[in-house]
């Protein structure tokens, strides 16, 4: 198909060019697709949506190491960020859904020992027998190549890259589309869809929803199966719709067991499950000598909110503030995004039997951070808010709101909007960029 219009790239500069030069057909991160292929089966996609964020720190991984798995759930868009360091059509990008590629790799050390540069290998848990290979080929001196190998973070994927590319393997994980990639004023529709995406692309509200929910069945029938692991997708696509009423709650695993009529452990192994894929994230507590009772269990969330809204069923923003767990679902989005902007070196959140708790303690650069996130027109400073303050020693008290103005609380406590936090994130890749 030939689209009007559309003109060809221009040649790269010498300071463009990516990690694999001598790779045929590799694709610069300024490449647009053309106009007419933007949208496919009523999703629009929009060639501004710049992921540099991510694909930062992939190019920084691969400059330490050499080998770099990245890894998330399927359509988080690892496949996209890889076709901007090699193209699909070259000789060094391996799709293990496609044929042709699986049947290259039929000979692997053939197909693998004559290349050079950056070797991409997409949904490398079909083929964990390659990682011992990926460890000779990665030892070769002088060094030849370096892979980026892409999978779901299966287990077994994980398990095999671990012992068999000890010391030589560096993990980035991906999510969907960050806060900071859409623009401060792109926050509700990012809330309500939240970040795959084919969900927050899609052409209406109604769309992405129905998107989300294949997701969902997709997931559950299809992808679990192939990572080896025999839960029936009924029993946990109840877990988890489940899990999605706890949402923002302190994890009791004794009562879900006795509402899915299973044992303690079964229950465990699911919400295992589901955190080692990316769908749900485990806030560890934390708990020191501060003569209170604290709570020692982790609270749950659904990581990404799209999903979240599409377990309760909500399709529209209206029906989102009417819902009773509107709360919970901005708490939970405010911590991703929160997260996500500040990259802390630990996470926790806080809370004692008495009542006093803090949604984040993040140790970042060695200060104590507190976050506390509210979604309330004018937050104010609360006895609980205090007690944080004094007993965890913080540094600095911020609490993230979904307004538009920041002020001071107190000293050491500030109320800053969500979308002004991400706000450096973005400054700093755009500076990043500039320079480059």
């Amino acid at each position: 198909m030939v689209c009007p219009n559309f003109t060809a790239p221009k040649p790269e500069s010498q300071s463009q060019r990516t990690l694999n030069p001598e790779a045929s057909g590799v694709v610069t991160d300024t490449m647009k697709f053309p106009h007419c292929l933007r949208e496919f089966h009523g999703v629009r996609w929009d060639p501004m949506i710049d992921r540099k964020l991510d694909l930062g720190r992939i190019r920084q991984a691969l400059r330490r190491s050499r080998v770099v798995a990245l890894l998330g759930p399927r359509q988080c868009g690892k496949t996209t960020l890889a076709r901007h360091l090699v193209a699909a059509d070259s000789l060094n990008y391996f799709d293990l859904e496609d044929p042709a590629s699986l049947a290259r790799l039929e000979q692997p050390d053939t197909a693998l020992r004559p290349l050079r540069g950056l070797i991409v290998i997409d949904e490398i848990q079909r083929r964990p027998e390659l990682f011992p290979l990926l460890r000779v080929l990665a030892d070769r001196r002088p060094s030849l190549a370096r892979f980026l190998i892409l999978g779901s973070a299966s287990p077994e994927l994980l398990r095999q890259s671990s012992e068999t590319l000890a010391g030589r393997l560096e993990t980035v994980p991906l999510e969907g589309f960050r806060l900071a990639d859409l623009g401060p004023r792109s926050i509700g529709r990012h809330w309500l869809r939240g970040g795959m995406p084919l969900s927050y692309t899609a052409r209406n509200d109604a769309d992405s929803l129905v998107w989300r929910r294949q997701f969902v069945q997709t997931f559950l029938e299809r992808d679990v199966p192939l990572m080896g692991v025999q839960i029936p997708p009924a029993a946990l696509h109840r877990f988890w719709n489940m899990v999605a009423h706890y949402h923002g709650q302190i994890w009791s695993g004794a009562e879900l067991a006795r509402a899915l009529a299973v044992n303690e452990s079964t229950v465990r192994r699911y919400l295992d499950f589901l955190t080692g894929v990316f769908m749900i994230r485990q806030l560890q507590p934390w708990y020191e000598n501060l003569g209170k009772r604290q709570i020692k269990s982790p609270k749950v969330y659904i990581r990404d909110s799209g999903l979240l809204h599409a377990l309760f069923g909500i399709a529209r923003r209206r029906d989102l503030e009417l819902h009773p767990k509107v709360g919970a679902s901005w708490e939970g989005y405010a911590i991703e995004e929160t997260l996500k902007a500040l990259q802390p070196d630990e996470s926790y959140f806080w809370a004692t039997h008495n009542g006093a708790e803090l949604d984040l303690l993040l140790f970042k650069d060695g200060k104590r951070i507190g976050i506390e996130c509210k979604r309330q027109d004018a937050p104010s400073l609360t006895p609980s808010m205090r007690t944080a303050l004094v007993d965890l020693t913080l540094d600095e008290l911020i609490v993230v709101y979904p307004g538009t103005r920041a002020y001071l609380l107190a000293e050491h406590v500030r109320v800053i909007p969500l979308a002004d936090l991400v706000a450096p994130v973005i400054r700093r890749s755009r500076r990043k960029k500039n320079h480059s």
